[in-house]
């Protein structure tokens, strides 16, 4: 499977699945028949066999894969389909044979069985992140390819290590720039070999870039083959992530296709109405929250209770935001004097003198944001996508940023999970366009659950 640490966590992995098919078995049992009698022992016996087969399938669904260890939301859907072919399985098998199965228990272990199991890798997924900032865990990558590129990487990488990939050197071709890649420089093209034996390296990663064309990469991958080195090349589509994209050999030849984003169409539509009928319950649930933030800020500054601002939405259209008040009232007049801290078209100021007491405990944990689920259920924004503009941002967008009007903004984002304040300008561009890039409701769910972590602690915002 690669490094030692890899082996180690399929066979936690494992484990953990064992554990929970026998939890679940043995709680199905316990809640559909109560007690031990003659009718039961077939059950049990079947929860003791349970997690055999529950590791057998989640095998067949390839679940178990190295490449979905640790990142991406692909093993979380191969072990819930897991758990779907299971119980079909299940039926039918009963069905054609005439056995006589309780549907009792079969609908408690399995469907249990499945959750838990998914409860569990997140788990484990979380502590293997928790070991990854620390650079451990980790799989040690030669960077192949030209200066910029791999500067880009290297940046990318180290921002987001729960990727699992540490990059300990590079090799660029004869001519470019070393300095300011962010690893050393151990070599060429030609010593890549040479380097990942020195370095240790069990990983290459070959960036895009015409001198190392197909026939360069057979050999290369020849030449890595005796040392189990593995080899990922990356194309020249950044930022576009896998179920958008699938490999397809042509003649020999792999070649990459890239499906259009589901910026509009059926999936948006579900969007559209989970966005505004969970906004809707969110407003009657936090609705006695409303009266007491609305008080607070009356009573600690002068001014309305509520902040109203024009933003811009999708397709360039102009809505109505609405926040809790957490400046001063004179909070626009002294935006001038405080425009030095303007970072690219983005206007933010990490110690800013407007902002009340109550005003900074409410941004710190987003509780100002909270009127606008008004602005979902009307359906100027969604509950997640990429962060309102101000107009006069948006005057100064270049082609490629003015993409993010395509789809309604967002009361959360990849921004918001990512660092949300405390990102530059170019950062959070970048995350609003990937999560354009490669929506989808899988995607908005985890950004969602990300989120209450995020505000919990309170960090980036201000």
């Amino acid at each position: 499977m690669g490094p030692g640490w890899a082996a180690r966590y399929r066979a936690t992995v494992i484990v953990s699945d064992i554990l929970c098919a026998l939890l679940a078995g043995g709680l199905a049992v316990v809640v559909r028949f109560g007690e031990v009698t003659p009718y039961v022992e077939p059950y049990a016996l079947s929860s003791a066999a349970l997690p055999l087969l529950w590791v057998v399938v989640i095998g067949l669904s390839r679940a178990y894969e190295p490449r979905f260890a640790g990142v991406g939301s692909e093993e979380f859907r191969r072990v819930a389909r897991a758990g779907v072919m299971l119980t079909a399985a299940v039926a039918v098998v009963a069905y054609v044979t005439k056995i006589d199965v309780a549907r009792g228990y079969v609908i408690i272990a399995l469907p249990l069985m499945t959750v838990l199991t998914l409860l569990a890798r997140y788990a484990l997924r979380r502590r293997l992140h928790r070991k990854r900032t620390k650079l451990q865990c980790m799989r040690r990558v030669i960077a192949v390819g030209h200066q910029g590129s791999v500067a880009d990487l290297v940046r990318l990488l180290q921002k987001e290590r729960y990727h699992g990939m540490h990059i300990v050197g590079a090799c660029l071709p004869d001519g470019d720039c070393a300095e300011e890649v962010g690893v050393p420089v151990l070599g060429g093209f030609s010593d890549v070999p040479l380097v990942v034996a020195q370095a240790q390296a069990d990983t290459v990663a070959v960036l895009a870039c015409p001198e190392l064309d197909g026939s360069a990469l057979r050999r290369l991958a020849w030449r890595l083959e005796k040392s189990r080195t593995d080899l990922v090349v990356a194309p020249a589509l950044m930022e576009v992530a896998g179920p958008r994209t699938t490999i397809r050999p042509v003649a020999g030849m792999p070649l990459l296709h890239v499906e259009h984003p589901e910026l509009a169409g059926g999936r948006r539509l579900v969007k559209n109405v989970f966005d505004r009928v969970v906004a809707g319950l969110g407003l009657l649930a936090v609705s006695p929250l409303f009266l007491v933030i609305a008080v607070a800020v009356r009573v600690t500054s002068q001014g309305p209770a509520f902040f109203r601002q024009t933003r811009v939405g999708k397709d360039g259209r102009t809505f109505t935001i609405v926040k809790f008040r957490t400046m001063g009232v004179d909070a626009e007049s002294r935006k001038v004097e405080l425009a030095s801290d303007i970072d690219g078209v983005l206007f933010k100021i990490k110690h800013d003198p407007r902002v009340t007491r109550v005003g900074a405990f409410l941004r710190r944990h987003s509780l100002d944001e909270l009127p606008q689920l008004v602005n979902v259920v009307k359906g100027d924004m969604s509950l997640v996508g990429p962060r309102p503009p101000l107009p006069e941002e948006v005057a100064r967008y270049g082609d490629d940023v003015r993409r993010r009007l395509l789809v309604r903004p967002g009361m959360t984002g990849l921004w918001q999970v990512s660092g949300r304040s405390d990102l530059s300008w170019e950062e959070a561009v970048r995350l609003d366009l990937r999560y354009m890039e490669n929506w989808s409701l899988t995607l908005d769910l985890q950004i969602m659950w990300k989120t209450w972590s995020a505000v919990a602690r309170g960090s980036g915002a201000y």
